[in-house]
């Protein structure tokens, strides 16, 4: 490998596109003297001319890699690969051999992944060789690459043989590099439970009528389901972020009738300080408790902590709604806040749904006579809003390219600024122009004789 070129039949015509003079004056570049660690790329005074021919392959893959220029990478990477065999311990200490060599197997294992992924001649069984043998090199890292076979495996369509690796990864153990991976132990545990969810969902949606053969499948399928939910429940324990594995848990339920179980599940889930704050947790709550048909009380319960979360989540304006239907004045202030928070967003600066809704806040404060409460929220944005929302220019682009929003937006201009404000006058006169050359157009257009 001391010769990486001419170990791969390159010639010298294709040296100077990628490192030589470029490389090494790179390398001879001084360095600032700063108390920092070494990168992996760069040379070291113990390095040996072995380890500076793999330190310039490494950098080569990178230089293919971003050039697409795949199967060269590969070549190269079957070079790299001679890492794995160093065992020199001339100038270093057996210590620092052993960690580079694990980190050549990361870097084999993630780079190679990434070849093998874009290789226009790549084929199945290259993938499922090329896993096995970093599961082999790479111990430390057996049960990431065995995660990572089983979804490559799911995403070409092989659910079986993508749970077959994660139940070989789950009962696999070696000494104390298994002990301190339990979360990760953990994490294949949850993906497997979440494969027993599919195939359960697959023999539900075989199952048509209610002879013997779909008895047969119907105990086959609540097997699945045993072994799904003992796993997925035991994530309630574990402090995370387990959304796609509660929602199967929660579908599950609910197909066998467990309303209440599944309602208490997703309200651990939601409010249990074990976990994480998670929006996603109170909108499967809000979901499931609308499914229901449950009060607006509870509804308005949920959405207000996702309120607390993420105000400018879409569910908002569902929030808005159900705080305009209780018609009284502290459930109308809340509802102005909320709809004014939204709009400060600038996702939704263009939300037909959205200015909407703050028109009909401030129609109902009218009717109500409380207009008086929307002078805390615009006082606090009425130095920066006009800008923001009711430029000349908001008001020529919302005519050009969405003429009802800039009706609802002019509505809502005059209430909070008076109906003399920038945008008002800009739409209104813009409008005229159009009705002038419409006007004109209809004048200059020649008229049918009469015979």
């Amino acid at each position: 490998m001391d010769d990486i070129d001419a170990e791969l039949g390159l010639g010298e015509t294709h040296r100077g596109d990628l490192w030589d003079d470029d490389l090494e004056r790179e390398e001879r570049v001084a360095r600032p003297a700063l108390p920092v660690k070494v990168p992996w790329d760069k040379e070291t005074r113990l390095e040996t001319g072995f380890h500076r021919s793999a330190r310039l392959c490494l950098r080569r893959i990178q230089g293919l890699m971003l050039q697409q220029r795949w199967q060269e990478a590969a070549q190269y990477m079957s070079s790299y690969t001679q890492t794995l065999e160093d065992t020199s311990i001339t100038s270093i200490t057996s210590t620092t051999s052993t960690s580079s060599q694990l980190q050549a197997s990361e870097i084999i294992w993630k780079l190679g992944t990434g070849i093998l992924q874009q290789h226009p001649n790549a084929k199945p069984e290259d993938f499922n060789c090329f896993y096995e043998r970093m599961k082999h090199i790479g111990v430390k890292n057996y049960l990431k690459i065995c995660l990572e076979h089983s979804f490559h495996l799911l995403a070409n369509g092989q659910l079986e043989d993508a749970k077959r690796q994660l139940s070989v990864a789950e009962s696999w153990r070696y000494g104390k590099i298994s002990a301190s991976q339990s979360q990760t132990i953990r994490l294949i545990q949850a993906y497997r439970a979440f494969l027993d969810y599919f195939i359960w969902q697959e023999k539900k949606s075989a199952i048509s009528g209610g002879d013997d053969s779909d008895m047969l499948a119907n105990q086959e399928m609540h097997v699945y389901f045993r072994q799904a939910s003992v796993t997925l429940k035991e994530l309630l324990t574990e402090p995370g972020v387990w959304d796609p594995f509660i929602i199967s848990y929660v579908n599950m339920l609910e197909f066998y009738g467990d309303q209440e179980g599944a309602l208490s599940v997703l309200k651990e889930y939601a409010y249990d300080s074990r976990f994480p704050s998670n929006p996603n947790a109170h909108v499967y709550l809000y979901q499931h408790l609308r499914k229901h048909l449950a009060p607006n009380r509870k509804l308005i319960s949920v959405l207000q902590i996702l309120h607390s979360l993420l105000p400018c989540h879409e569910l908002m304006l569902e929030l808005c709604d159900l705080l305009l239907q209780t018609a009284e004045e502290e459930s109308l202030q809340e509802a102005l806040t909320v709809i004014f928070s939204l709009l400060d967003y600038s996702g939704w600066k263009s939300s037909l749904e959205a200015w909407s809704g703050l028109r009909d806040v401030l129609r109902q404060l009218k009717r109500m006579k409380l207009r008086r409460l929307s002078a805390v929220e615009w006082g606090n944005r009425a130095p920066w809003w006009p800008a923001y929302h009711f430029s000349t220019y908001h008001a020529r682009r919302d005519l050009e390219l969405r003429p009802a929003l800039a009706e609802v937006k002019s509505s809502v201009a005059a209430a909070l600024m008076g109906s003399d404000c920038s945008y008002c006058r800009k739409r209104k006169n813009l409008l005229a122009e159009d009705r002038a050359k419409k006007h004109k157009a209809l004048l200059m257009k020649p008229r049918k004789r009469k015979h």
